[in-house]
């Protein structure tokens, strides 16, 4: 019974082989694509959980905006100083760092290069809360932090526009009008949050 069925099976293909090839060739392209669209829904799955990665998935930022109240709006709030970093840093449980920023662009120059970058004064806080890498020199100290000295660690983009293949590390360039000496450079982020992470200057707030 099983194998008259297997003949009759392969009679009707041949004679209906375009019908037949047909079907055979929808199912074929149907797999395929639901293979294609599961594949492709867990490449940008991953593509968006490494961007919150390189943003910091266990990361709050505060920052101060508009007031809202009856009318449809309220003052401006104060900006943040040291004091409410200090408030946040012994009432809030659970927090591992605090680090204030205070972000700005400017104009980098050295010699007759020059790029237009991203500025960012924070604290030594600021690495153990992004867990930003190093590849080579240091981070600045607590001592330099409070003497306010004018040290940086660059991107790699910044890197690239103003010291090209030489080694940056202990030489100067100009940010805005304040000579700044380079004291460290990071690794290479890439993109995250639609932005160039290795596009930055720190410097101590």
């Amino acid at each position: 019974m099983f194998f008259t069925t297997i003949v009759l099976a392969i009679r009707e293909i041949r004679r209906h082989l375009l019908r037949s090839f047909l079907t055979t060739l929808g199912i074929v392209i149907g797999v395929a694509a639901v293979v294609t669209m599961v594949t492709l829904g867990k490449g940008a799955t991953a593509a968006v959980a490494e961007q919150i990665s390189s943003l910091g998935a266990n990361i709050l930022q505060i920052r101060p905006g508009q007031g809202f109240g009856r009318g449809g709006g309220g003052p401006q709030s104060p900006d943040f100083d040291m004091a409410d970093v200090e408030a946040i840093q012994e009432q809030v449980a659970g927090v591992r760092a605090v680090a204030p920023q205070a972000q700005s662009s400017g104009l980098a120059v050295r010699n007759a290069a020059n790029w237009q970058t991203t500025i960012n004064g924070t604290t030594t806080q600021f690495f153990t809360a992004q867990q930003w890498r190093l590849t080579d020199g240091r981070i600045w100290t607590d001592a330099e932090e409070q003497a306010g000295k004018a040290v940086c660690i660059i991107g790699s983009t910044v890197q690239q526009n103003l010291f090209a293949r030489e080694e940056p590390v202990g030489q100067r360039f100009r940010i805005r009008d304040l000579s700044c000496e380079v004291i460290g450079t990071l690794a290479t982020r890439g993109q995250g949050g639609f932005q160039d992470m290795d596009d930055v200057v720190l410097m101590p707030i």
